[in-house]
C-alpha cells in the first residue's frame, strides 16, 4: 500500500542535501521547486543518482545542473514544436489539394479509399468532436450557410481543425493504390508510400510530447522508422543502428531531412548546436547524437 506524504519544499531540500545533492543557493533552490515539482525535476537529477535504492547522489552532482538540464530539454521541446508546426502545415496542404483533386472535398469520410475502416471511423470521431467544439468563424458560418448539408465541411475547412496525430493516420490508412498517396510522399523526399507514414507517426509522437511539456532529454521513444537506403536528398552517412532508433537523434534527422523540403534555409542546426554551447553540461550521447553530426551533410 502506498503510504507517502507530501512533503513541504523545506523538506524537499533537506532531503537533496541530506542524499549528497549539492545546493549551491538555497534561495534559488527553494524558488524552483516552488514552481517546479520535485516529482519533475526528479527525471533530471535521476541519472545522477549513484543509488537508484537509496537514491543517493554521486560525488559532485549539483542542483544548478540538474536546472541546467530542465532548461535545456524545455528549449529543445520548444525548437522542435517549432519545426514541427512547419511539417503539419505543410502535409494538411498537401493531403487537402492532392486528395480533394483526384476525388472531391470530401475525401475524408469515403471508406473505399481506406484500409482500415474501424480506424477511419476513430479518426472521424475525433474530427467530429474538434468540429463541434469549434469556436472558429469559418466553421460556425459554414454550418450556418449550409445547415442542410448533413456532411463534414470540405476539407479546407475541416481539416484545419484536425491534430497532426489525426493528419498522419489519415495519410498512413490510405489505400497504397492511391495515387496522392505516393504524390505527397514524393513532394516529402519519401520516394513513395512505404516509409512516410513511420516517419510521420515518430513526429506526431513528439509533437505529443513537447505539447504536455514531458522530458525529451533521456528519453526512450516508442516505436522505430523505415529508412531509405538512398534517400534523394542530403542525408547522414553514420546512420543509427535499429536499437539506437529509440534516442531522439534518427528522428531529429528525419525532422530535419523534411523541413530542408519545407523551409529552405532553415537555421535548425544552428539552433542545435547553440542550444549545446548555452548548456555544457548536458552529453549529447543522452538524445543520441553521433559524433560530428552536424558535418553531415543533411545538417549543413
Amino acid at each position: 500500500m502506498f503510504e507517502k506524504k507530501p512533503t513541504t519544499v523545506d523538506q524537499q531540500l533537506a532531503l537533496l542535501k541530506h542524499r549528497g545533492l549539492h545546493i549551491e543557493s538555497e534561495i534559488d533552490a527553494v524558488h524552483y521547486l516552488s514552481h517546479i515539482s520535485y516529482y519533475r525535476l526528479g527525471e533530471y537529477w535521476h541519472s545522477m543518482q549513484a543509488d537508484k535504492e537509496t537514491h543517493t547522489f554521486k560525488p559532485e552532482s549539483k542542483f544548478s545542473d540538474v536546472i541546467a538540464l530542465y532548461c535545456f530539454d524545455r528549449e529543445l521541446r520548444l525548437l522542435l514544436f517549432d519545426t514541427i508546426e512547419k511539417l503539419e502545415i505543410s502535409l494538411r496542404t498537401k493531403m487537402i489539394y492532392h486528395l480533394s483533386h483526384e476525388f472531391d472535398p470530401w475525401w475524408f469520410q469515403n471508406f473505399e479509399i481506406f484500409s482500415d475502416s474501424l480506424a477511419l471511423v476513430k479518426t472521424l470521431t475525433s474530427l467530429e468532436d474538434e468540429i463541434s467544439r469549434s469556436k472558429d468563424s469559418i466553421i460556425k458560418n459554414h454550418f450556418k450557410k449550409y445547415k442542410d448539408d448533413g456532411r463534414f465541411p470540405p476539407a479546407w475547412k475541416t481539416l484545419e481543425q484536425t491534430s497532426f496525430g489525426a493528419l498522419s493516420k489519415l495519410y498512413g490508412n490510405l489505400k497504397n493504390t492511391i495515387g496522392s498517396k505516393d504524390l505527397i510522399a514524393k513532394e516529402f523526399g519519401a520516394v513513395n508510400h512505404t516509409y512516410l507514414p513511420s516517419w510521420l507517426q515518430s513526429i506526431a509522437q513528439i509533437r505529443n510530447l513537447c505539447a504536455h511539456h514531458a522530458r525529451l532529454w533521456n528519453r526512450n521513444l516508442p516505436g522505430t522508422v523505415k529508412l531509405l537506403t538512398k534517400p534523394p536528398m542530403p542525408w547522414i552517412e553514420d546512420v543509427p543502428k535499429q536499437h539506437e532508433f529509440q534516442k531522439l537523434y534518427i528522428h531529429l534527422c528525419l525532422m530535419k531531412y523534411l523541413l530542408n523540403i519545407v523551409a529552405p534555409g532553415n537555421r535548425m542546426t544552428e539552433k542545435i548546436v547553440h542550444l549545446f554551447e548555452k548548456y555544457p553540461n548536458v552529453d549529447p550521447n543522452a538524445l543520441g547524437m553521433k559524433e560530428f553530426w552536424q558535418n553531415e551533410a543533411l545538417w549543413k
